[in-house]
């Protein structure tokens, strides 16, 4: 299970134009109120939708009034919480370890989380594990949120696991790693992917690593469309 490739990141797809998200964090938006993962371009096409209709800001989503507040935010959160949404309760200790500096606070929500399935919440647990922040450094502990996360499909612990590996000599399992998060279009995994095959003879043959650049390509392709383009453009143009 561990090293079966995922259909998608654990991102997933954008939930109103459906094709994949991108794994650039800022290519994307959290909706606070209903807890949705949202592509730019179809925020900004909702943007220039209301603006050319005189309309007030709405979640592209759910269409609920776009919260602006840290109350508010909390307010929206509580609610998907109050129902077991396992991402709101991620959102949440991001909030409290970003925002509030509250990493016990952080450390309960993103336990919640993990438990309910969310891979960045393992993830973030892995991390906190690793340094030993509120919770007391454990190997074991970070290993297996690191593996649940990946198996999820986050790319960041696929990431990490193949360094993992490879400093302990255990370079298939390495390489396996990478080649699945390079498969997702993860951008550093190919940077390794590539130091391996131009630095190190006989480890990666130059069909995997043909077959790895062709899958990444692929991946980045999927996540591109016009409505995207356009936001990017604005975003370049008017920061």
């Amino acid at each position: 299970l561990l090293f079966k490739q995922p259909e998608s990141s654990g991102l997933g797809d954008c939930p109103i134009c459906c094709l994949p998200l991108s794994l650039d964090p800022q290519d994307s938006s959290v909706m606070a109120c209903c807890s949705k993962l949202v592509c730019n371009g179809c925020e900004h096409a909702n943007m220039l939708r209301e603006k050319k209709e005189f309309l007030k800001r709405t979640c592209p989503f759910c269409r609920h009034p776009v919260p602006y507040s840290d109350a508010e935010i909390k307010n929206n959160l509580m609610r998907r919480i109050e129902v077991n949404d396992a991402f709101a309760m991620s959102q949440m200790g991001k909030h409290y370890y970003n925002n509030e500096g509250d990493y016990k606070s952080a450390v309960k929500y993103w336990t919640k989380a993990a438990e309910l399935g969310d891979m960045e919440a393992h993830y973030n647990l892995s991390v906190m594990y690793r340094k030993g922040v509120v919770v007391e450094k454990d190997e074991k502990k970070e290993l297996h949120h690191l593996e649940q996360a990946a198996i999820g499909g986050d790319v960041d612990a696929r990431q990490n696991l193949a360094k993992v590996e490879w400093e302990n000599g255990r370079w298939e399992r390495a390489l396996k790693h990478w080649i699945i998060a390079v498969n997702l279009g993860h951008d550093s995994a190919l940077k390794s992917l590539r130091d391996i095959y131009t630095k190190t003879k006989g480890l990666l043959s130059k069909e995997d690593f043909a077959a790895a650049l062709r899958a990444h390509q692929a991946a980045v392709d999927a996540t591109k469309s016009p409505q995207r383009e356009v936001a990017v453009a604005f975003v370049r143009k008017y920061g």
